[in-house]
Parts: C-alpha cells; structure tokens; sequence
C-alpha cells in the first residue's frame, strides 16, 4: 500500500529525516514509536503531502503521491490536535465535512458510542478539550478508508472513550484495514500493535514486534525496552 524509498527532509539546518526507507503492505496496525523530535509527524505528514521532502519518493498503491492529492481521498487522519472553526456548532461542523468529502457513514453510531448527542447543538469554541478529541474521533471513523492514519489518539479521552477507541480500532483492523498510529501510551502499543516502527533522529532504528524489541533490548516490558534504546543512543 505505502512505499517511501529515501526519504529526507530537513527543516532549516535541522534534519528531521534522513533516508527512510519504509513499506507497509499489510493490513494490521503499525505503531511508529520515537522520542519527540524523532520524525514520527513528519513522516505521516510527508505521507499526507502536509509536508514535502526534501527527496525521496513515496507511493501509494503503486502511484507516486508527491505534488498529488486524489489518494487522499483513501485515507482518514486524525490529528493530534484537531483546529476546529470555534464558532460552528458540532452538527454543523459533522455536515460540512460530509459535503467536503464523499462516501460517509452514518455517524450516528459514533455519536451515540462516544455520548455526544447533548453536544450536538453546542459551538466548538465551548466544549472542553476531551469532548473535542472525541469528536476529532468520529470525523476520522465516520469514513470508510483503507487507511488510516492516528496521530496521538488517546490525547485527552477519558477511560471510557479510550475503551471505546480500542474497539473501533480492532473493527477496522478486522476489516483488513491498514492502520498507521503514534502514541506514548506504552500499554496501548502492547495491546493493539501487529508491529512497531522505531524512529530515532530521523532514522529507522527499529522494525519488528513488541516482543522482538524487548528480546533486542533484553527487557522485561516495553517501557523498560524503549528507555534501554535512548540509553544507548543517549537521547
């Protein structure tokens, strides 16, 4: 599905990658791990044409997708921080993005799953920072793609619409879905990676399972692995 041969991109004199080489051709879910400032939202943002490398090459299905935007219209992203018109009401919002962009389920699922029917007919501006994210949730599931792509997820959910969010992930992953996603919670990489991508200064350092990288690092849990790698490479 995704091909990125050689990639590099610097930002000022700073690199932030620097020739990646990366390809996910199965379904399942694929969780890039890193410090900040590893390249972990460059990357998906290069994948998204937010951000255009310096060079190197990235395709999608085969095609080239650098300078392009149809294959967009394949994948739903969820920002880590979703920057909503503060002035519509949540209804209104949900309605012009199903006239932005074609193909929408019914979300009144999501709606239901997340409890968000007493803020159907509040403004943006006034929900709090959990309500928002939950809603930044259902415009990025209420379309049927092939891929998807969670920038830090489970920022501000509450346990409930974390439980919540696990689930709708497994549905799609079930459904043979390919499915890109950073995040810190270490338990939530236990429990949903089918694998782990590991970025260090914009380098791949690590590709392979939860386990792998505990044997690689000789670790007992994931916590203890991740901060064996930043130890040897002094992060």
């Amino acid at each position: 599905m995704i091909e990125i041969k050689g990639l590099h991109k610097k930002f000022g004199k700073l690199t932030v990658l620097e020739d990646v080489n990366l390809s996910f051709e199965e379904s399942g879910i694929h969780t890039i791990l890193g410090p900040n400032g590893s390249g972990k939202t460059t990357l998906l943002k290069s994948i998204l044409g937010m951000v255009i490398p310096d060079r190197g090459s990235i395709k999608f299905n085969g095609t080239e997708i650098i300078g392009t935007w149809e294959y967009r219209n394949s994948i739903s992203y969820m920002p880590q921080i979703a920057h909503f018109p503060q002035n519509l009401k949540v209804y209104e919002l949900l309605k012009m993005i199903k006239d932005l962009r074609q193909g929408a389920h019914d979300e009144s699922e999501f709606i239901s799953g997340f409890q968000l029917e007493p803020y159907l007919n509040k403004k943006l501006g006034h929900l709090s920072g959990g309500t928002g994210q939950k809603i930044n949730v259902v415009l990025t599931f209420m379309f049927d793609s092939p891929l998807l792509i969670l920038d830090e997820p489970t920022s501000g959910l509450d346990p409930v619409a974390l439980i919540h969010l696990k689930d709708l992930i497994q549905i799609e992953k079930n459904k043979g879905k390919t499915i890109l996603i950073t995040t810190h919670i270490m338990s939530l990489v236990e429990e949903i990676s089918d694998e782990i991508v590991f970025l260090l200064d914009g380098k791949i350092y690590f590709r392979g399972t939860v386990d792998e990288l505990k044997s690689h690092t000789t670790s007992k849990d994931l916590e203890n692995a991740i901060a064996n790698v930043l130890k040897e490479s002094n992060v």
